[in-house]
């Protein structure tokens, strides 16, 4: 009997092939081949809001998910016959951290802040308020006061940060401190009941980090940026954990490693077993 494997991949980036390094061909193919297979649950987990994330499945003809983690852990969605149905249970569970701020309130709480750039409308939610920030600024001296100020208002937040290396910028998020992809993920399993043996995320960029240095088995691409490989190894390390993460080398079936071939390459080493479901 196959066991019931959560596979948890990112998109821009990771399974989406919109960085600078080259696609192996018929790498979304092949990787489509795998999760497919009966057992196999596909959650995509993305910074993107929901209809961008429609898109994306579209354009690179992406499967069906399962489920989908949004807005960078703000807004889960489950997919039945092709109907997404909002969660607001995991809405519920997040809520509270923002002591009854709005995002409009916490968008005013920031206005001094010379720094950031409010991103545009449609990447904003509820519970996601985004900025765009230059990418040579001091990030660690910057989040570290807004989190200052955040406390003093008794918010509770994550303060994500990532690079777009595609246009060259930073991206800062802040959201409720328990909505970041790892907590998402974890609620995600406690929901249906996957184990940490049958579940894997795979990333690329910094807002994947809380989940890559988290202990929860994840594979980094190979396309994956050396500061983002170079900070989930030494975290990894301190606590004991280098095994729980897959480094995508590209030795695979042929394929690079880089994009959806580092997926599918990091899926068949913490799941070696899936190799035999190919359809």
């Amino acid at each position: 009997m196959k066991p019931r494997v959560l596979l948890c991949s990112d998109l821009d980036r990771t399974l989406i092939p919109n960085g600078v390094q080259k696609e192996s061909d018929d790498a979304r193919g092949i990787f489509s081949q795998f999760v497919q297979s009966a057992g196999m649950n596909l959650a995509y987990v993305s910074g993107r809001h929901r209809s961008l994330i429609q898109d994306a499945i579209q354009e690179y003809q992406l499967p069906e998910p399962d489920y989908v983690i949004g807005d960078v852990g703000a807004t889960l969605y489950e997919i039945r016959q092709g109907e997404w149905h909002y969660c607001q249970d995991w809405e519920n569970e997040i809520s509270s951290d923002w002591n009854g701020f709005s995002h409009a309130e916490l968008v005013v709480l920031f206005e001094g802040f010379d720094a950031l750039k409010l991103q545009e409308s449609e990447k904003q939610n509820c519970y996601k308020l985004s900025y765009y920030v230059a990418t040579d600024i001091d990030k660690d001296a910057l989040i570290s006061t807004m989190d200052k100020r955040l406390i003093e208002k008794g918010v509770r937040a994550s303060l994500i940060w990532s690079i777009d290396e595609e246009k060259n910028i930073g991206l800062l998020d802040v959201l409720p401190q328990c909505a970041t992809k790892y907590h998402a993920i974890r609620f995600l399993m406690a929901r249906y009941s996957f184990s940490d043996e049958n579940t894997v995320f795979a990333g690329d960029s910094g807002n994947d980090l809380p989940v890559l240095i988290s202990g929860l088995q994840s594979v980094l691409v190979r396309n994956a940026s050396d500061e983002v490989r170079d900070e989930a190894i030494s975290a990894l390390k301190a606590k004991g954990l280098e095994k729980k993460l897959y480094l995508a080398r590209g030795d695979f079936m042929g394929l690079n490693g880089n994009y959806a071939a580092g997926v599918a390459e990091g899926l068949l080493h913490f799941i070696p077993q899936a190799k035999k479901w190919r359809q």
